[in-house]
């Protein structure tokens, strides 16, 4: 891992607002959207049978992502989840055990791993692919604080309390802005109540990277029926084949949805 030797951008960035922090409380309506949206989602590009490994943010377990898993394995992927019960941080053997099930479910399938991470999660995912970007398909992440201070979100004292870490040290020992050398997609929210909006924007690093903006809470993001079609319209891409997402298709129709993440 290296090191974070370069000024961050975004160090002096605060967490979300106490109001942001209320709209938490949206995420069972997230959630209850699937419903009448599942035939649009089922009409996403259909997937190709890879593996995909998905990560629980801070405090969640696999049972969090079952909702995902199921879709995408629906959608005819090979879905599995972390396997190592709640994401409490990454305490000792943790990074390990990651790295073992990455290989394994390289070698039993003979192909590259997709990895999606929620929250937390995704630092996982993303720091997994740098260390084994041979094994790795792409990078998908669901509201993931990577490039900003360790303090610009609203569960650092959850963090600190549940990994028996103090975080600054901890962020201080990786260079989690940087991209995993893979095709890279940072799904966010401006009205995320956990986690600052800007602390999930990925730079420019290499040519297959990219931010999707969603309408979502932090909570609810990876449930949001919005999210869930972009990490399939992702996910279908072929190897070696990468494009940005197109947020203008469906007749403009699509343009609805995803606000443009250029905007001021």
């Amino acid at each position: 891992m290296l090191m974070a030797t370069r000024r961050n951008a975004n160090e002096d960035l605060p967490p979300p607002s106490l109001a942001l922090l209320a709209l938490e409380f949206r995420a069972p309506w997230e959630f209850g959207a699937l419903l009448p949206a599942w035939p649009a989602l089922q009409r996403a590009p259909a997937g190709d049978g890879h593996p995909v490994m998905v990560f629980p943010g801070l405090s969640a377990s696999d049972a969090s992502t079952v909702p995902l898993r199921r879709y995408l394995g629906a959608m005819g992927y090979d879905t599995q989840g972390w396997n190592q019960g709640f994401n409490f941080g990454p305490r000792a053997g943790v990074l390990e055990a990651a790295k073992r099930s990455l290989e394994e479910a390289c070698a039993q399938s003979g192909r590259k791993v997709s990895l999606i991470g929620w929250s937390l999660g995704g630092v996982y995912a993303r720091e997994l692919a740098k260390e084994m970007p041979d094994l790795v398909r792409c990078v998908i992440t669901l509201g993931s604080p990577f490039a900003g201070p360790p303090k610009s979100t609203n569960a650092w004292r959850i963090y600190e309390l549940t990994s028996g870490r103090d975080i600054a040290r901890e962020h201080d020992n990786f260079d989690l802005p940087e991209a995993p050398p893979v095709p890279t997609t940072s799904i966010y929210s401006r009205s995320d109540g956990i986690v600052a909006w800007q602390g999930s924007i990925q730079r420019p690093d290499h040519g297959e990277v990219e931010n999707i903006e969603v309408v979502a809470s932090h909570i609810g993001i990876g449930l949001n029926p919005a999210a869930w079609w972009a990490v399939a319209d992702r996910l279908a891409q072929a190897e070696g084949a990468w494009k940005p997402f197109d947020r203008f298709g469906l007749f403009g129709l699509k343009g609805l949805i995803y606000p443009d993440p250029h905007r001021a």
